[in-house]
């Protein structure tokens, strides 16, 4: 299970030194634990396309950051995710909040989130996984240390 706790402390151990993000859903709910992280600071942004900037300016300082954000976030953020990834090849790791994933799967939702995040993801030809329940710490540890292995970009997608 994939919790503030849980995710802080994974990060932690992946020397993560940034969390860029804008809280929301599933993903707000670790901000408790994320900010009495020592070592990790978080980095509210106003829109995700900021947070890809943000990013990559840290990356470029030597820092270790990763984004978070949720689905529409990650599909509003195109142009910046293009520049940073694609343009400037920066490995970063992001975690992507898959809104109402659960209650996509059971019919029970109008919401087209779930119906759009993986084939964005893979149109942009960024390797990920989906995290769902099921998924421990250590999923969430080994995808971020797979990203930074390849030097390459690589996200995961959190159920929700």
């Amino acid at each position: 299970m994939l919790d503030g706790p849980s995710v802080a402390a994974a990060l932690k151990s992946c020397g993560v030194t940034h969390v860029v993000w804008i809280p929301d859903t599933e993903l707000g709910a670790w901000n408790a634990a994320l900010s009495a992280t020592d070592g990790l600071s978080l980095v509210r942004v106003c829109r995700e396309g900021e947070a890809f900037a943000l990013a990559a300016g840290l990356w470029l300082g030597g820092r270790k950051p990763i984004v978070a954000v949720q689905c529409t976030g990650f599909f509003e953020a195109g142009d910046a995710l293009r520049n940073v990834l694609f343009d400037m090849k920066i490995p970063l790791f992001m975690i992507v909040g898959v809104r109402s994933y659960y209650a996509h799967q059971q019919g029970a939702t109008p919401d087209t989130c779930p119906v759009f995040t993986e084939p964005i993801v893979s149109a942009w030809q960024i390797p990920y996984a989906v995290l769902d329940n099921r998924s421990s710490p250590d999923d969430l540890a080994n995808a971020y240390r797979h990203c930074q292995a390849e030097q390459r970009a690589r996200a995961v997608l959190i159920a929700e």
